[in-house]
């Protein structure tokens, strides 16, 4: 259940009993338990929602685009800095880095490459001898085999550490790593501009709701303490 909504309640029912009981400990310890729960229910609502007349509340949608800022500084000087961006590609302890292309490679269509080879060897001396075994189609069957073998070699190939190690060597290069964060920054700037000060204030709302609650949940109960140790002083 809401703690919040419990606090609160919990609060107005101490106020109500001290009232009916003409009590004024019950009732002075209601009144500060109450006040504390709904100031700090009011300072976790102002975070995300404009309250007329009151200065500084909304601050999460009002700062909306200091948030998109701190988000793309964040991925581009913690995450995607040269230094990340160079370790990530090294070879270190013996231990290749995972380059994920493998996926990727099986996903290529390489039809035109063996297209592209059948036409080479038409072209050549050996079309007019392969003409006499069928010509082009007598290489037909070869072509699932060879897109089989060239993905495989492929994938054997991006996972050498020599392929790792010119790779690096062309990425340390400044004006290629500089194009790679411009790159990244882009993409990090496309998906940050999908963002809504909505969506934003949704998810951090959501992110943070349930350890907010406990505000209200201790400031009720420190409140009361403190309207208890008020009510002994005056007595």
């Amino acid at each position: 259940m809401n703690k919040s909504f419990i606090t609160n309640s919990l609060a107005v029912f101490v106020v109500i009993a001290g009232l009916l009981m003409r009590n004024e400990l019950i009732l002075t310890i209601g009144l500060f338990a109450l006040s504390g729960a709904i100031t700090n229910w009011l300072a976790i609502h102002m975070l995300f929602e404009k309250v007329p007349g009151l200065y500084g509340s909304g601050v999460i949608p009002a700062r909306f685009e200091d948030f998109k800022a701190a988000i793309r500084n964040l991925m581009m000087e913690q995450f995607f800095t040269e230094e990340n961006i160079d370790r990530f590609l090294r070879v270190s302890d013996g231990i290749k880095p995972d380059l994920h292309l493998a996926p990727v490679i099986e996903k290529v269509d390489l039809s035109p490459s063996f297209d592209s080879l059948v036409k080479v060897i038409m072209e050549s001396s050996f079309g007019g001898m392969l003409g006499m075994f069928g010509g082009q189609d007598a290489l037909t069957p070869l072509k699932e085999p060879f897109i089989i073998n060239m993905k495989k070699s492929l994938i054997d190939m991006t996972q050498a550490e020599s392929f790792l190690d010119l790779l690096r060597e062309e990425l340390e290069q400044p004006d290629v790593m500089k194009d790679i964060r411009e790159k990244v920054e882009d993409i990090i700037e496309k998906r940050l501009e999908e963002l809504t000060p909505k969506l934003v204030k949704e998810i951090i709302q959501e992110m943070i709701k349930q350890h907010l609650g406990w505000l209200v949940v201790w400031g009720g109960v420190f409140g009361g303490l403190i309207g208890f140790a008020a009510a002994l002083i005056t007595l």
